[in-house]
């Protein structure tokens, strides 16, 4: 361009306004541009939460581990009391009774000792299988967070396919796909 209002096109400027000219008055182009932007938006919360369940289930399985371990600690110390009671019962049988009177008072800590023992580790089992309930869970709405995340990427090549082919059937399976998508995440928010 000039400075006194002449406008002059070189080659480059001439091809650049009418590749954008073109782009404008293409509906198929805006629609599938549109509809990419969008579902490449929706893809990235999905993946988003894929990441958040996967990362939940694999914290619970933890916890669940942790409270099996506690339960484990639980039991082994219920079966050192036992093996105590059992081997005190045994030296009431064997030793003279003017000297197993100590031996009856323990039998009976022992046993007290076990029944709280038991109650702990029975605890903790319960509380290890309520984290596995919840990893499993979590681990659900993971492949589900994931499948509709696929199901949106698939889309979105068949957004760039049908593009460069301008071919109708391609733009309306990539409408069906994304759409599929969409509702495996949506079920997937509504835990299902």
């Amino acid at each position: 361009m000039s400075h006194q209002g002449f406008h002059v096109h070189g080659p480059h400027d001439h091809e650049l306004e009418h590749a954008t000219a073109g782009s404008h008055s293409d509906p198929m182009t805006n629609q599938i541009a549109l509809f990419t932007a969008i579902i490449a938006t929706v893809g990235a919360l999905f993946g988003y939460m894929d990441g958040t369940t996967l990362s939940n289930a694999v914290i619970y399985k933890n916890n669940a581990a942790i409270s099996k371990t506690e339960a484990s600690n639980q039991w082994n110390y219920y079966q050192s009391k036992s093996n105590k009671q059992n081997i005190s019962e045994l030296a009431v049988e064997l030793i003279p009774n003017s000297k197993t009177k100590d031996f009856g008072s323990e039998i009976e800590r022992y046993k007290n000792e076990k029944k709280e023992l038991k109650i702990e580790a029975e605890k903790f089992e319960a509380e290890s299988k309520n984290w596995d309930k919840q990893s499993d869970f979590q681990m659900h709405m993971h492949h589900r967070w994931a499948q509709g995340t696929t199901l949106l990427q698939v889309s979105i090549a068949l957004a760039a396919i049908s593009l460069l082919t301008k071919n109708q059937w391609l733009k309306k399976l990539m409408y069906a796909v994304g759409t599929i998508g969409v509702v495996v995440g949506i079920l997937a928010a509504m835990h299902i």
